[in-house]
């Protein structure tokens, strides 16, 4: 099982603000002046999100930022977004709910959806979410990274977003596994620590396993399901 310690190890005394750090905030200084209130960061809150939320409390304090509430997240995620709302408390953090419940979900779809069709679960639970938010916005932060690979490896800092009639705006494009986990390291950021029980990459509790190869980080999620995405990003 793959697990973090090495990285930890491996984490740089300081974090260069070189070109990638400069690039990321300078495109959040660009996209609030461009949008203001009208932009607003859907975050997970995994470890690229909590870099985010350090970049973007530097440039707009009081900036919106949405976390798709599920109801089937792991503890540990809901404990981060709280050490996070106590570090910055200016940041206006909604737990953005389905229209569902569980129990009406089940109730309409048969219990544990997730794991009979995901794709309907993702949809009810978080695209729709999504998109009620995205209608009251101009535009969208998210922390794709083109190390990622798939179609995030074609991402800009800059991107329409077709799905969800909006503007994505991605800032950590060129960043590094290893970048984002020396900034963390370097700030002293809260962050999720299933991060540290081999979960690169944190979903729902459902549909979340630990991954097992270093080349894929996503690859603990819905295994044995044929699906490596939620919908959020194609």
């Amino acid at each position: 099982m793959l697990t973090f310690n090495t990285i930890h190890d491996a984490v740089l005394p300081e974090f260069e603000v070189d070109e990638r750090y400069k690039g990321a905030l300078n495109t959040l200084k660009w996209a609030y002046a461009e949008y203001g209130d009208d932009i607003v960061y859907g975050c997970s809150f995994g470890i690229e999100g909590i870099v985010l939320i350090d970049l973007i409390s530097k440039v707009k304090p009081d900036a919106n930022i949405v976390f798709l509430d599920t109801n089937v997240h792991f503890k540990e995620t809901y404990d981060t977004i709280n050490n996070v709302k106590a570090k910055y408390p200016a940041l206006q953090i909604e737990l953005k709910q389905p229209k569902l419940t569980l129990e009406q979900q089940a109730a309409q779809y048969g219990d544990k959806l997730w794991e009979r069709e995901p794709n309907t679960c993702c949809q009810l639970r978080k695209l729709d979410s999504l998109n009620e938010v995205l209608s009251a916005s101009t535009a969208w932060i998210s922390g794709l990274r083109r190390e990622q690979g798939g179609a995030r490896a074609k991402t800009n800092f800059i991107n329409e977003d077709k799905k969800f009639a909006s503007i994505k705006v991605c800032p950590l494009i060129h960043w590094t596994w290893k970048d984002v986990w020396r900034y963390v390291s370097t700030n002293d950021l809260p962050y999720n620590p299933l991060h540290d029980n081999g979960y690169p990459s944190i979903g729902c509790e459902k549909c979340t396993k630990p991954a097992w190869t270093v080349e894929d980080l996503r690859s603990g999620r819905w295994q044995g399901q044929g699906k490596t995405e939620c919908g959020l990003h194609g």
